[in-house]
């Protein structure tokens, strides 16, 4: 993966507006905080393959890290803490958010074909 650059991820996003695609999102502290500390609460969110619409998508620099927000019919999808980004051989829109570990915080892509779920 790449440090991230707005004007190329913008470019992406752009491509995907007014299409039906498929969403993976997804956050996590890592079951490892309660190996670290037993009274912190492990917290995750993830969606695989849920399908969407956009009619605006943006990336903004906030501190040391960026956001991105779809807007679809009736509110936003909305990533935070982003560091890293690709597009891969198939096209899809991968971002991530690693920290200064490179654990994976926080994950988002999009694709017009379905992402495969592995078993």
């Amino acid at each position: 993966m790449l440090p991230i650059d707005t004007r190329s991820i913008q470019q992406e996003i752009n491509k995907y507006i007014g299409k039906d695609i498929y969403l993976h999102m997804e956050t996590s502290t890592g079951s490892y905080v309660r190996v670290q500390d037993p009274d912190t609460l492990p917290a995750c969110a993830y969606i695989r393959n849920g399908l969407i619409n956009f009619s605006e998508g943006k990336i903004v620099k906030n501190e040391a890290w960026y956001s991105v927000g779809l807007k679809i019919d009736n509110g936003w999808v909305y990533t935070e803490g982003l560091t890293d980004w690709e597009v891969t051989e198939e096209g899809q829109l991968l971002l991530a958010g690693h920290d200064k570990e490179g654990n994976l915080k926080i994950g988002l892509q999009l694709s017009e074909k379905p992402f495969n779920c592995g078993a």
